[in-house]
């Protein structure tokens, strides 16, 4: 699977230590991060893709892989108590996630949930057709 992780600066010790938790498991698996997320994965060991900086365009890197089929699952551990500049970015990478069933988990009791589940080993993650919104008559 193609996996993204982000978190927000508040909580990148927290997806650090999650990640280095599940290293075994993540680590049979394509990853992809933001900025500085990113580097303190390379920096724990990781093989990591990184991508932009959330507030300058790797939420939407993100959203644009999920749009073209190319991630599978998102691990975004948000801060709700800190105000975010590009707060716009992250509703929508929570809404492309929704239309193309992208699991994301948002918090890391929610990452255990998923990342611990027996579907995620092998899962075959069927994407929606949306040929019927696309060729509807306006």
């Amino acid at each position: 699977m193609n996996i993204a992780l982000v978190a927000h600066d508040n909580l990148k010790h927290d997806i650090i230590e999650w990640a280095l938790f599940n290293k075994g498991t993540l680590q049979k698996h394509v990853i992809y991060a933001t900025g500085t997320t990113g580097r303190l994965l390379q920096e724990k060991g990781f093989g990591v893709h990184c991508l932009k900086s959330g507030p300058l365009g790797g939420d939407q890197q993100i959203g644009a892989m999920i749009a073209e089929g190319k991630l599978d699952i998102l691990f975004f551990f948000v801060d709700p108590m800190a105000q975010q500049p590009h707060e716009p970015d992250i509703t929508a990478l929570r809404r492309i996630c929704d239309t193309y069933r992208i699991p994301i988990a948002t918090n890391r009791q929610t990452a255990d949930f998923i990342i611990s589940s027996p579907l995620f080993e092998g899962y075959i993650h069927e994407l929606p057709d949306w040929s019927k919104y696309q060729n509807r008559k306006l």
